[in-house]
């Protein structure tokens, strides 16, 4: 065997036996044990388990029911049980609802219901589920919507007024109480005090309550004012209204007239002494449901028609009284108040004095005076017009806003009244625009074409976006080209230029009419316009042989330039040779005579030289 090989032989031999020796020195593979995923432990409550309502409580057992449970308490993983039968599949929506299904074919009967949680409590609801043994309804061919069981339900459970009686033509303060009767919670509580023989005060008869929760009640007060149409009546009956949602935001409205006791103005009842002919105690007349003052606002106007943030202006009413009686001391307050005093039974009442300050005057303020203003007296059926000077709030945004306007005033019998209304003011954002020339304007002759170097300015504070910018004659009197540009978002300080064509059609001072177009923001096309003046002058006509018109006619005539014989070229020949001027002699230019016209101004050019001849020999 050849010597190399044998090493090879035992190279590989060697190599086998590192090998073997360390597989036999690796520990044996260890199986992984498996991991295990910890359970979700459910969640329970800490409110006590109660069950208050089972719906519906009366179901047919032709078919499947779901069965809607409500109360406190339940936890993730609860368990309906019907009595007798055993465990319903339940489904855990809240702490306060749980969904159960009753499978069909249960025995008619009463059966209890019991809510059973994961920490083994329990709570009972005796006789809360009926099950008939109607027959049942077919099928619908679709699956119609769930019916909501569940929802809010406000009641009044109590109310009341500052007095066990109330007498027309006086203030009282109005108590009242809302419970939330129903399941789920009522949302955006609102009540709204209907206007009739009971006005709100103070408040404008709107009452935010905000949530309440089942079981829950909001106890709340609202100013009063008795009218004096309730004189001679012995019930009185205020409306309100209380609108309110669901936490679905379902909406929901009730209604509630409540009454109260009214009492008897200007004496007693006659006495119950048995005469022959009993004559009854004449009673003092109350004044009727009519005979009331009005102030109604019939028209308001302000100085502009547009109203700008930082803008002065002047608001004026027109105020006249609608009403059967007269109003004594009538008081403006812009922005709305009240005023307190009054009688009561003919017995005067200390007042509060006039209170004005509670409006909303960020938008608008006034100026110069308070935002009380006295109007004196106004009889039934005349008008007034007030007036008080505002400003808007520099910064005010564009919109439409309500003011609230109060006048307050009393009757012949000292009774107080307080008549609300609203106006309205429009306050929107005019852009400010600069539109003039960009270059000093080229003169303009009538009949001639000329160039108009026009550009419109951003110069307000915000961005806008603008129609066409054009230019027009005022009146006519000239024709155009290229005078309209739509310029579209423009940037503060921006600018817009328009490069217009104008024929002018007659001498004198022409009239331009700038303009630019916008959408305001209540959408309504607008138009900024600005009016410029340029100076037209008689048109040129150039005279029929082409010059200048003048004295004498044009230009003066070209010379016509001499014969030259051969022998004359022969010697500017010879003078080319020499060095010599060799070029043609010039005419004569003719001089001027009198009557005709002087050459235009400018500069005298040398005459042109020809080219000099080369000499080959």
């Amino acid at each position: 065997m050849d010597k190399y090989l044998r090493y090879k032989v035992i190279f590989l031999l060697l190599l086998l036996l590192a090998l073997v020796v360390s597989l036999a020195g690796r520990p044996p593979a260890v199986a992984q044990e498996p991991t295990m995923t910890p359970s979700t432990t459910p969640t329970i409550s800490t409110a006590p388990l109660t069950i208050t309502a089972v719906q519906p409580n009366t179901i047919a057992n032709a078919n499947a029911a779901e069965l809607v449970i409500t109360g406190s308490g339940f936890a993730n993983g609860a368990v309906v049980l019907l009595s007798g039968v055993g465990g319903l599949s339940t489904t855990f929506v809240s702490e306060s609802l749980l969904r159960a299904t009753v499978a069909a074919g249960v025995a008619p009967g009463v059966y209890s219901v019991t809510v059973v949680n994961p920490n083994a409590t329990s709570a009972t609801l005796a006789n809360a589920l009926t099950i008939t043994g109607t027959p049942a309804t077919p099928e619908p061919t679709q699956t119609p919507a769930p019916t909501p069981f569940v929802r809010p339900l406000l009641v009044v459970s109590s109310y009341g007024a500052s007095s066990a009686e109330i007498i027309p033509g006086t203030n009282l303060d109005f108590e009242m109480t809302l419970t939330n009767a129903g399941q789920t919670q009522a949302r955006n509580v609102v009540a709204t005090f209907i206007s009739g023989s009971f006005m709100a005060r103070e408040t404008g008869g709107v009452r935010a309550l905000g949530s309440i929760d089942p079981g829950q009640s909001n106890r709340f007060w609202q100013p009063l004012s008795a009218g004096r149409d309730l004189a001679g009546q012995s019930i009185g009956t205020l409306q309100v209204k209380v609108d309110y949602t669901d936490v679905n935001g379902t909406s929901y409205s009730e209604t509630f007239a409540l009454t109260f006791a009214i009492a008897r103005v200007g004496g007693g009842a006659p006495t119950a002494t048995p005469t022959p002919t009993p004559t009854p105690t004449p009673t003092a007349t109350p004044v009727g449901p009519a005979l009331r003052p009005q102030l109604i606002v019939t028209g308001y106007q302000t100085e502009a028609p547009q109203l700008q943030p930082g803008q002065f202006f002047t608001l004026r009413l027109t105020v006249q009284n609608q009403g059967n009686a007269d109003a004594r001391r009538v008081t403006m307050i812009l922005g709305g108040g009240s005023a307190g005093g009054g009688t009561v039974g003919g017995t005067p009442v200390a007042g509060g004095g006039v209170s004005g300050a509670g409006g909303e005057f960020s938008k608008f303020a006034p100026v110069g005076s308070s935002n009380v203003l006295s109007l004196g007296d106004l009889a039934q059926g005349r008008a007034l017009e007030a007036s008080m000077a505002l400003i808007v709030n520099g910064t005010t945004d564009p919109g439409a806003y309500p003011i609230k306007v109060s006048f307050v005033y009393n009757d012949a019998v000292n009774a107080d009244y307080v008549d609300d209304q609203v106006i309205t003011l429009l306050v929107v954002r005019r852009p400010s625009v600069e539109m003039n020339f960009y270059a000093p304007p080229p003169p303009f002759f009538a009949g001639e074409m000329g160039s108009l170097p026009l550009q419109m300015v951003n110069s307000g504070s915000k961005t806008v976006v603008f129609g066409n910018f054009m230019v027009t004659a005022v009146g006519g009197g000239a024709s155009f080209e290229n005078n309209s540009v739509f310029v579209g978002n423009l940037e503060p300080g921006g600018f817009f230029p328009l490069d217009a064509l104008i024929f002018p059609e007659t001498p004198g001072p022409l009239e331009l009419l700038l303009s630019v177009s916008y959408t305001d923001d209540f959408n309504q096309p607008q138009t900024i316009t600005k009016t410029l003046t340029i100076a037209v002058q008689e048109p040129f006509f150039p005279e029929p042989d082409g010059g200048f018109p003048g004295e004498g006619g044009g230009f003066m005539p070209e010379p016509e330039p001499e014969p030259e014989s051969f022998w004359q070229m022969v010697w500017r020949f010879i003078k080319g040779l020499l060095g010599l001027s060799s070029g043609k002699p010039q005419p004569a230019q003719p001089t001027s005579t009198p009557g005709m016209n002087e050459p235009l101004p400018g500069p005298v050019l040398p005459p042109v030289q020809p080219a000099q001849p080369i000499f080959v020999p």
